[in-house]
């Protein structure tokens, strides 16, 4: 009895192994799917450190250039590859010239904060960030008068608008960095209206600018 048992299995596995062959064979071969990327999305608040340089846009006598640095703030809002926001920067800055003989008689006018509020409009590339921007502009600028060691200053704040373009980049979790080319034009002002009737004017400043920075992402 046992005999026939062994006998009937085994020819039963023969039969059965050429039918399993051909259905493992025939069955088609199934990539497991790719594991899942993350895309980014700049939705959101930041804040930031930049600095950069400044020079104006004039080939005349006492042309104003100089460095300045500072802190940003501003909102993201993305929806699909397209990225609205709005951003505002304030610096110290050290932006002037010198006319004259120093200590002699001289006048010495700088730029010495300024700073802007503005709209962005950019197309998301993943963590690639180009975009365009622009609004207002302000800066606050004294005037030096020196004579024979004796000097008279006035600062006045100064109105505008900028204009211009960057690229940022999201390089690790949260942290992204930026370059951004600014032209800003600051209107008029008359200086020592108190000593001097009408005052010494200056007129519009038009300055290019180029900064770069870091901002952390909430």
């Amino acid at each position: 009895m046992k005999k026939i048992l062994l006998t009937t299995t085994g020819l039963i596995a023969l039969g059965m192994a050429p039918a399993m062959a051909a259905d493992l064979a025939a069955r088609p071969y199934t990539k497991a799917p790719a594991a899942a990327i993350a895309i980014n999305n700049w939705t959101g608040f930041y804040l930031g450190a930049m600095g950069g340089y400044a020079h104006e846009n004039s080939d005349g006598v006492g042309t104003l250039s100089g460095g300045f640095a500072g802190g940003t703030v501003g909102y993201n809002w993305q929806t699909g590859n397209l990225v609205l926001g709005v951003e505002a920067d304030g610096a110290w800055a050290d932006v002037g010239a010198t006319l004259g003989i120093p200590g002699l008689a001289s006048v010495d006018y700088t730029i010495r904060s300024m700073g802007t509020a503005r709209g962005r409009i950019g197309y998301a590339f993943d963590q690639v960030l180009i975009y365009g921007t622009g609004g207002y502009a302000w800066s606050d600028n004294r005037l030096t008068a020196t004579l024979l060691g004796l000097s008279a200053s006035d600062s006045k704040f100064h109105s505008g608008w900028t204009v211009g373009a960057g690229v940022e980049v999201m390089f690790a979790p949260k942290w992204s960095v930026k370059a951004e080319y600014l032209y800003r034009s600051l209107e008029s002002a008359n200086y020592f209206t108190a000593a001097i009737p009408g005052g010494v004017p200056v007129g519009t400043i038009n300055l290019n600018s180029v900064q770069v920075g870091v901002n952390y992402h909430f």
